[in-house]
This record gives structure tokens, C-alpha cells and sequence, in this order.
């Protein structure tokens, strides 16, 4: 069951609308709606990033990789869809989301260690943590997440189809990049890992890897990209609604067409034949000589392709990439003093 995303905990129990997040949420300020009140918290998306930007600092501190922090965040998203958020010390339940993380991820990390390494990078947050108080939140993370501690992560369907799509290491690098930025979004909670790591090879294909730093920083300065992307969603949902393919939604199926299916070894030519002229923007606008847009566009051209004979969910596509653009403008309003400021506030009045 580990293996397979479709009989998952994750996805059986894990993935929800936004209706459902949103009411969830409600739930747990309505339960204490003073608390609430006394004390604000910061813009959701603003919080997202600040949970992320910590377990970060901590997981490097410990020697970390990618995988165990991508999995910590996605338990603390989890948490805190069942527990309200100033009922607790987030900081005690970063730390001990990477210590579970870390041991579920086969690279466990002492308890010792990682409570020395939390109360140094938080002295005034967290000033007496030791390993029965992270011991304790650990019982109390597994419990309130049922004991449903296996993640499936983007990052594999990112690694298994960049060689069939022909991605460059600077795309590859791009796409891996916007995956980590999407834990600072809802999207973990809405969809499952292979519309979101399509949807990051798509928008790595249309933006420009070169002389950027990493998802943020290309996202935010690529609207042209971001645009061009939805519309190669729409130009493929278009074609799926003609030839009749992506008839199941990306939820209740895996089949996918081969790469070398007539759509996609159509020469260049016929594949731009009817193409959305937001696809030719992008090749028109994002790249800097000739030969590697003409490259950089039968790759979009090949992955529409691709996309409209599969069974993906295309819609679900679209959302995440109107999520992303939603969240890197909302990532320039961010400040992480204010952020730090309404969180601390209630740890130190409530004393927790």
C-alpha cells in the first residue's frame, strides 16, 4: 500500500475540496471565537510561508535533504486541520514534525540532537524544550493525524518523466524548485502529487530557468510564462473535449499514453498547426536565441499533446497553476517580521 498512491491514506483520507478545508477551518475558530479574536493571526498564505521558511532553517541546521522537510510540512498542514492553531506551539510542532518526518523518511535523526537544534535557532519561542516535550507532540502529531504517516510526494513523477519529456537540467532544476513552493500553498491538501508535479514541469517548460533564483523568483517575473501555461491547459482540455480523451478524472485513474503515440511524433509543423496563440506568446517572449525556443516549444506542443490523450485531470492542472500564480503575488506582500510578531504574541501570553 506504501507504494500505491490510488489505495493511499493519503489519498483516501487526505485530499480535500476547498470547500471542505475552508469549513474545517471554521470549525476550529468557532470553537473559541474570543481566542480568535484576541488574538489575529497572519493572511493564511503568509502563515504557510512562515511554517515553511522554519521547518527550512531547521532541517538545514540538522543536515537534512528535501524529502524529510517536504514531509514535515505536509504533517503540519495536517495538524493544523484538526487542531487550531493557538491552542499550540507551532514551533514544538515544527520541531517534532521534522523528528517524525525524518525517522518515516529511513533518515532519523536523534531526539537529543533535534531539540538542541530548535531551541537554538528559536531561544525566545521555545526556551524549554527538551526530549519529553517533543516526545509528547510526537504522540499527539501521530494521533491527531490517525496514524496515517506515509506521504506520496511529487518529486518521483518529477524524476521519472523528465527524460521522457526531454527536460533540460535547468528545467529539471525549475520544476523541482516550484514543487518545494507549492508546501507553502493548500494545493498538498487538494491534489494529488502527479497533477502537481505536472503542473511544475509545465510551468518550468514555459518559463525561463537562466538568470532566476529558483520557482519564486522565475514565477514572479514571468506573467507572460504563467499565462502561457494556462494556455496550454486550455489548448489541451480543448483537444481532449474533441478527440474524446481525458474522458476520468486524474483522482480515479493512471493510465497514460505512451511519448510516442502519433500525437506526439507529428512533426513540429502539424503539432503548431491550430496551436493557442498563448503557446507561440511564450515562445515569442521567453526565450533569448532562436534555436532554444524553437526546442523549448515542441516540448509544450509534445506535453499538450500528451496531455489531452491521457486521462489527467486537466481542470485539476489549472487550478494549481491559478493556485501558484495566486501565491507568488501573494509571496511579494510577505512580511515574515509581522509574521514572527502575531505568532509570538500568543505563545508568550497564552505561555505555551
Amino acid at each position: 500500500m506504501a507504494a500505491n498512491f490510488w489505495e493511499s491514506t493519503q489519498r483516501r483520507h487526505w485530499l480535500f475540496t476547498k470547500d471542505e478545508l475552508a469549513a474545517m477551518r471554521q470549525k476550529l475558530e468557532d470553537e473559541d471565537p474570543n481566542l480568535v479574536q484576541m488574538y489575529p493571526l497572519p493572511h493564511l498564505r503568509h502563515l504557510n510561508i512562515y511554517f515553511n521558511q522554519q521547518i527550512n532553517r531547521l532541517g538545514k541546521r540538522l543536515g537534512v535533504r528535501q524529502q524529510p522537510m517536504a514531509t514535515a510540512q505536509l504533517y503540519t498542514k495536517r495538524f493544523y486541520t484538526r487542531v487550531e492553531v493557538r491552542r499550540t506551539n507551532p514551533y514544538l510542532l515544527m520541531a517534532t514534525a521534522v523528528y517524525l518526518a525524518c525517522k518515516m523518511e529511513e533518515c532519523p535523526q536523534h531526539i537529543r540532537l533535534v531539540a538542541g537544534e530548535a531551541r537554538s535557532l528559536w531561544p525566545n519561542e521555545i526556551q524549554s524544550i527538551d526530549t519529553g516535550k517533543v516526545g509528547e507532540c510526537e504522540f499527539f502529531l501521530i494521533s491527531e493525524m490517525s496514524s496515517h504517516l506515509i506521504i506520496h510526494q511529487p518529486y518521483r513523477t518529477l524524476t521519472t518523466l523528465q527524460g521522457d519529456f526531454g527536460l533540460t537540467p535547468d528545467e529539471v532544476a525549475l520544476a523541482w524548485s516550484i514543487i518545494n513552493d507549492h508546501y507553502m500553498t493548500d494545493l498538498p491538501l487538494l491534489y494529488p502529487p502527479h497533477i502537481i508535479a505536472l503542473t511544475a514541469m509545465i510551468l518550468a517548460l514555459v518559463l525561463r530557468p537562466a538568470g532566476s533564483n529558483g520557482g519564486q523568483g522565475a514565477a514572479a517575473n514571468s506573467a507572460g510564462g504563467l499565462a502561457a501555461a494556462s494556455a496550454v491547459l486550455a489548448q489541451a482540455q480543448a483537444r481532449a473535449a474533441i478527440t474524446g480523451g481525458n474522458s476520468d478524472s486524474g483522482r480515479s485513474g493512471s493510465a497514460t499514453p505512451s511519448l510516442t503515440s502519433q500525437s506526439s511524433s507529428e512533426s513540429p509543423a502539424t503539432q503548431l498547426s491550430g496551436m493557442h496563440p498563448g503557446i507561440q506568446r511564450a515562445h515569442d517572449s521567453g526565450m533569448a536565441s532562436k534555436k532554444a525556443p524553437d526546442d523549448r516549444l515542441n516540448k509544450v506542443t509534445r506535453f499538450a499533446g500528451w496531455l489531452a490523450d491521457s486521462n489527467i485531470d486537466i481542470e485539476a492542472m489549472v487550478d494549481c497553476t491559478q493556485e501558484l500564480i495566486a501565491f507568488y503575488e501573494c509571496h511579494e506582500q510577505y512580511n515574515d517580521k509581522h509574521a514572527r510578531e502575531q505568532i509570538n504574541r500568543f505563545i508568550k501570553a497564552r505561555q505555551l
